[in-house]
């Protein structure tokens, strides 16, 4: 509990730090954690955090307020008119780069003994996990397309799911096993089962908290029954997705705030506001205590081949989907402009470093996986998301993204 209190503390206080000096408030908190985690090593101080000890913290409380915060607070009307592109970005092509990631590392680092493909597929999967917060952030600074937010936050939200039905089963399938073991088709055929069972659990649970909130009002406390309650009998119980159950619960809900419950909107979105920031917070500060200045020392190639892969395979991505999207009938193009901004706000963040702190100890090649995730996260961070306002400034001078302001 003193080390949540801590963690707490030193959030508030990096917040205002973040902003003066234009920093990403990730990039402070990982820094601050960094920074305090060294200052207590350097003191004799063992603060008692260990990587095998942050599965049930990330897995069972951290994520389901992540998935769950996210999905509340978007637009479901306009999702379903841009849900084609978002589809292609979190499924398909999702799959896509997680492989294209998983050659270039695994050939990259060149080791089968140290770094089999098991540990490649996983950390092609770990990085393929965006994350829109730079963008968001810079959205409260300056106009930004609707269209493009949205494009940027649907394919966090659905990747970010699919990313971890997609860790969770490799995972139990890689653990103990060799890696010519593994059935691929039966692979595919229990990712298939576990979403669509947890999307459509998910879909009653959404039905029943709306129902309770209208019957008991209590908004945040139903919704905060509905998101874990949902994503536990999903995991515990049933043996489908959490993360998809959370999810589709998560969409039903925030669809019922825009319509019949309308009164509570505000008091539930600021009430899981709260709840995200907190959990964002600590797995942040909680990557900068884990972060050590060996991985950099001894993982620096792994980490350079990871982010050049991660940049690569981005832009095939984005040109793939803007390509099938102007192809198909009824869908409106994405601009040069947005795809630009897509590319570049295409961050690593929350999510990877959840699945990153969660590596089992006797995966082979962990810590390569580890190391690479965050030196990933490092270059978004530090790197990509300071880069992001200067482009979208340059696009609005050059007018890029006047047309695109005004697309639905």
């Amino acid at each position: 509990m003193l080390y949540f209190m801590a963690i707490l503390l030193a959030a508030l206080l990096l917040e205002p730090l973040a902003r003066h000096l234009h920093l990403p408030f990730s990039a402070a908190l990982v820094a601050g954690g960094f920074a305090g985690s060294q200052l207590l090593v350097g003191m004799g101080i063992d603060t008692g955090l260990r990587w095998h000890s942050f599965h049930d913290l990330v897995f069972f409380v951290f994520l389901p307020v992540l998935i769950f915060e996210s999905a509340v607070a978007l637009d479901v009307r306009l999702l379903l008119r841009n849900l084609w592109s978002i589809l292609l970005l979190a499924f398909p092509l999702l799959l896509l780069s997680a492989v294209l990631t998983a050659v270039l590392l695994f050939y990259g680092i060149g080791h089968p003994q140290g770094f089999p493909w098991v540990a490649a597929l996983l950390g092609g999967v770990i990085l393929s996990a965006t994350d829109p917060v730079a963008v968001t952030e810079l959205a409260h600074r300056l106009p930004l397309p609707k269209r493009l937010l949205m494009l940027m936050d649907g394919e966090s939200l659905f990747n970010d799911a699919t990313t971890v039905v997609l860790f969770m089963l490799l995972l139990s399938a890689a653990v103990g096993q060799e890696p010519g073991d593994i059935d691929l088709s039966a692979v595919a055929l229990t990712l298939l089962r576990l979403s669509f069972g947890g999307l459509a659990l998910g879909l009653l649970f959404g039905i029943a908290g709306r129902w309770l909130m209208c019957w008991l009002g209590r908004p945040v406390i139903v919704s905060l029954l509905a998101a874990y309650g949902s994503y536990l009998v999903a995991e515990m119980w049933l043996g489908v997705s959490g993360v998809m159950a959370t999810l589709a619960c998560g969409l039903w809900i925030g669809h019922a705030l825009r319509t019949d419950l309308a009164p509570v909107a505000k008091t539930l979105a600021s009430g899981w506001e709260q709840l995200g920031w907190v959990s964002n917070s600590a797995l942040f500060l909680l990557a900068g205590v884990t972060i050590t200045v060996s991985m950099f020392e001894e993982r620096w190639h792994a980490m350079l081949l990871g982010i050049g892969a991660v940049l690569v395979v981005r832009l095939l991505v984005v040109w793939l989907t803007a390509g099938l999207t102007s192809l198909t009938p009824g869908q409106q193009p994405i601009s040069m402009a947005c795809r630009s901004i897509l590319f570049a706000g295409g961050l690593r963040g929350a999510v990877t470093l959840a699945l990153a702190l969660s590596l089992p100890l006797e995966l082979e090649g962990w810590w390569t996986v580890q190391s690479i995730a965050y030196g990933v996260v490092v270059f978004s961070l530090f790197v990509q998301a300071p880069l992001l306002e200067p482009l979208v400034k340059q696009l609005q001078r050059r007018g890029h993204l006047r047309a695109d302001m005004t697309e639905a």
